[in-house]
């Protein structure tokens, strides 16, 4: 017998062995197409524990794992077997299934995994239409940021900028990136002491607080309860030339216009790009600029069904930049300056994430372990989005070129 036959056996059986496992807990089910798919979606060695402790390596069976995933119980099993992404993010959530190791190379396992949910998709794109966009944003909006600031606090630096830094090496730190990124807002719209800037979706206060303290008057924009009370707070604390507005952008109807309008990490809440730029141009003063920053795809609204259900509900999407550079053209608003910032944010939620995990104990004992399981999916999900070119990311800058 040749030594291929002797291997070729020896797989067999261990396949044999798994589905005989496997069959306790999903009866029917066969187990080989499963590993056979998994097998094929990474090149490292793992290991999946089922709940009686049995073994299953999958990958590079001769080396010792790089990460492992324990099933603890039936459903995680039923989970892993369906290969569907929502139901093995639930199974994560819920603590039905544990992962421990390096998450960026179980993400590989992706690739074998489907994310087929189009009554979800249906519903998400649908509501806004029934019940209005206004609506819509402040019910998304407050499903992710109505929680106790002090868990942002934890995640973030100390900026307390929620969207992408700006690297120059991948050494730096997460709040160098930021100080550049706040910069570049400031020199490219050239704000100086005394403009007036309108900042839509003012957050934990990035932008108001850094542009503030040079003198620069910002008004934010919020429709979150928690963020105009934490907004009021800083600018009272601080005395910064600056106030908060509770309204929708789309609502704003200011008596003054503005020098420039930055919206920092917030057009994917945003994805009506013709009232977004009818808007800029009715807020601007001629020659006066806008910034845009965020996450971006290749397909409007091509959306995760996990961050659809748990991180972001709503139309939310992220940008699609040759459909909102379409709606620019038809405008008096001109496109300066575009850059690419797909590796920043990948460092910045890889960046994120490694303090969601720093801070394990500290999350899980003041806000659970749900929140805890979610978020840091949702982060190194997204990290492994932006790092395999799944996900752009860019900065742009407008003006509004004066009437002829």
């Amino acid at each position: 017998m040749r030594v291929a036959d002797i291997d070729d056996a020896s797989n067999h059986d261990e396949l044999n062995r798994n589905d005989a496992v496997v069959q306790k807990y999903v009866p029917g089910k066969k187990l080989a197409w499963v590993l056979k798919a998994l097998d094929n979606a990474t090149t490292c060695a793992a290991s999946v524990y089922m709940p009686d402790k049995h073994e299953i390596k999958i990958g590079d069976k001769s080396s010792d794992s790089d990460f492992e995933i324990h099933l603890n119980n039936d459903k995680a099993v039923t989970a892993l077997v369906s290969l569907d992404e929502l139901a093995l993010a639930e199974a994560y959530i819920k603590g039905d299934i544990e992962i421990l190791g390096n998450f960026m190379k179980v993400l590989d396992l992706r690739h074998a995994i489907s994310d087929n949910h189009p009554l979800l998709d249906f519903v998400r794109r649908i509501k806004p239409k029934v019940f209005g966009q206004v609506k819509d944003d402040r019910n998304a909006i407050q499903e992710h940021y109505e929680f106790d600031d002090d868990f942002y606090m934890v995640i973030l630096d100390e900026t307390r900028t929620y969207s992408q830094g700006v690297y120059e090496s991948d050494d730096e730190s997460l709040g160098t990136a930021m100080i550049r990124k706040l910069d570049y807002v400031i020199e490219s719209c050239k704000l100086t002491k005394g403009s007036k800037v309108l900042d839509v979706g003012g957050g934990w206060g990035a932008f108001n607080e850094y542009a503030g303290k040079k003198g620069i008057e910002v008004t934010s924009l919020t429709i979150a309860d928690h963020s105009e009370e934490y907004l009021s707070r800083l600018i009272k604390e601080n005395n910064l030339p600056c106030h908060v507005i509770k309204k929708n952008f789309l609502e704003f109807e200011p008596e003054e216009k503005f020098d420039a309008i930055v919206v920092l990490g917030v057009i994917e809440h945003m994805p009506y790009y013709d009232k977004v730029v009818k808007k800029l141009e009715n807020l601007l003063k001629p020659g006066g600029y806008a910034y845009f920053d965020g996450s971006a795809s290749t397909k409007k609204f091509e959306f995760n069904a996990f961050l659809n259900r748990y991180i972001y509900p709503g139309n939310h999407c992220t940008l699609s930049i040759h459909d909102f550079l379409a709606e620019v053209q038809k405008s008096d608003m001109e496109l300066l300056t575009v850059h690419t910032d797909r590796h920043s944010y990948y460092l910045t939620c890889k960046a994120w994430a490694e303090k969601m995990e720093a801070n394990r104990d500290l999350i899980i004992d003041r806000w659970g372990r749900e929140l805890y399981a979610k978020f840091l999916l949702y982060l190194w999900g997204v990290a492994h989005n932006f790092y395999h070119n799944q996900l752009q990311a860019y900065r742009l800058v407008l003006t509004l070129n004066p009437p002829s």
